[in-house]
């Protein structure tokens, strides 16, 4: 699965409120455009944080109830989470790939560094090849 992870630097505020560094952390991710102007992907994230302090999972009708978004809106917003490598999905439920945003952050890292290396190692053949 191609995942899409999009790192978008931006100052944060020391004044913050916990859903404002909520909204920072998810715009660096470049999760939560502008276009999405009634915040339905920042709802749904927290709905999927909230479980995940309860360790359980929500399918995209619940998340739909809980959030009054249609399940359609849900389902595009869940594809993005999932590409971005924040949210799986396991037997038609959504978890967050870990229970707290520390954790998904150091997942998020992982993923890329993981990532360079393999493109380091891509470029190291390429420069090879290039020298010949």
């Amino acid at each position: 699965m191609e995942q899409r992870i999009t790192i978008i630097r931006t100052r944060r505020s020391p004044y913050w409120e916990i859903n404002e560094e909520l909204q920072w952390v998810g715009n660096c991710l470049g999760l939560f455009s502008e276009r999405d102007r009634d915040k339905s992907c920042f709802r749904l994230f927290l709905n999927l944080l909230h479980d995940a302090k309860e360790g359980g999972g929500l399918s995209s009708e619940e998340l739909a109830q809980r959030t009054g978004l249609s399940r359609g809106t849900v389902v595009h917003h869940l594809h993005r989470l999932i590409s971005a490598g924040l949210v799986v999905e396991e037997r038609e439920k959504y978890f967050l790939r870990e229970r707290n945003i520390e954790g998904l952050m150091q997942e998020v890292q992982r993923d890329m560094e993981l990532f360079f290396q393999e493109m380091q190692k891509a470029a190291k053949e390429i420069d090879k090849k290039l020298v010949r």
